[in-house]
């Protein structure tokens, strides 16, 4: 085992240089390889939300099962098309890009997210993180866990310009407007839907698998995804912007990002190996100045 798992003390006297290749040469083990495990939840999810449709319906699972089902798929969905934001899944000209776009673009349908639109606002987020005038979601940042939860379900209210609203200004900034044009059909499409369902006697149906879980699933991601990882903040710096933390509810309770600060120094990592090169990088983390709570 590397020494640098068992004995912090072994970082003593290295250098900045000799850091920065330890901690690059433990995470470089990580990296490669297709994460089948997150292929599966990305499609597995999509079907079981998919096949609530027909089963409430029919009257097989009861509505209030059903609402409750579509509430932890629809919160579930955004995790496997950010892997394949990164181009975990597959990199351009590699047999498995197919796959990689199908699971970026089909798995966020539940939330109503175009792909293109996450994946250029998120690559915004993270050039930027933390600054108040170029992070894509520095709109998400808040006093405390009740001050998210509040903000969050304002800017999904009409005429907010923060959340998901505030993409429309980020894409235009960078000279992406023709990416609005696939927030619009979404938004069309998806209001469409639930007036079609509406008119032909499921509007109780449309509300409560689709509405409904998604604007919790919305406050849940935004509160794991975005507020808790990067609060209070405040700097911008690679090692500084992003911090470890302990969740109440774990690490699948928290969807993973306890230890997204993994993710935004080595984003091409996948999620479900963050725990473990969180564990192995943790002395040179610490050697590095990085926030990492109680983890």
């Amino acid at each position: 085992m590397d020494a640098v798992t068992t004995d912090p003390h072994a970082l003593d006297g290295m250098s900045k240089k000799e850091l920065i290749r330890k901690e690059q040469a433990i995470a470089k083990k990580y990296m490669g390889g297709v994460p089948w495990l997150m292929v599966a939840w990305g499609l597995g999810n999509l079907a079981v939300w998919l096949s609530l449709w027909p089963l409430v319906m029919t009257g097989i699972l009861p509505l209030w099962a059903g609402a409750l089902i579509a509430c932890a798929n629809i919160t579930l969905c955004y995790l496997p098309s950010h892997e394949a934001q990164h181009d975990i899944f597959g990199r351009a000209g590699t047999k498995w890009r197919w796959l990689n776009e199908f699971i970026g673009h089909a798995s966020l349908i539940p939330l109503v997210l175009p792909y293109r639109v996450a994946r250029l606002t998120h690559y915004e987020h993270h050039k930027h993180t933390n600054d108040p005038e170029l992070d894509a979601d520095y709109g998400t940042h808040a006093k405390g866990p009740l001050d998210s939860i509040r903000r969050t379900i304002l800017s999904q209210q009409p005429g907010a310009t923060e959340g998901l609203n505030g993409y429309g200004a980020v894409l235009q900034r960078i000279g992406r407007t023709d990416v609005i044009v696939d927030a619009l059909a979404y938004k069309v499409i998806f209001y469409g839907i639930l007036c079609a369902l509406a008119w032909s006697g499921f509007a109780l149906e449309a509300i409560l698998l689709w509405w409904l879980p998604r604007h919790f699933a919305l406050v849940y991601i935004v509160f794991f995804l975005s507020w808790s990882p990067h609060h209070p903040a405040k700097e911008t710096s690679r090692y500084r912007n992003t911090r470890s933390w302990r969740s109440t509810l774990g690490t699948i309770g928290s969807l993973g990002m306890e230890f997204h600060l993994i993710h935004h120094l080595y984003p091409t990592i996948p999620l479900t190996r963050h725990p473990a090169v969180y564990r192995e990088l943790k002395p040179v983390l610490e050697a590095r100045g990085c926030e990492l709570g109680d983890l």
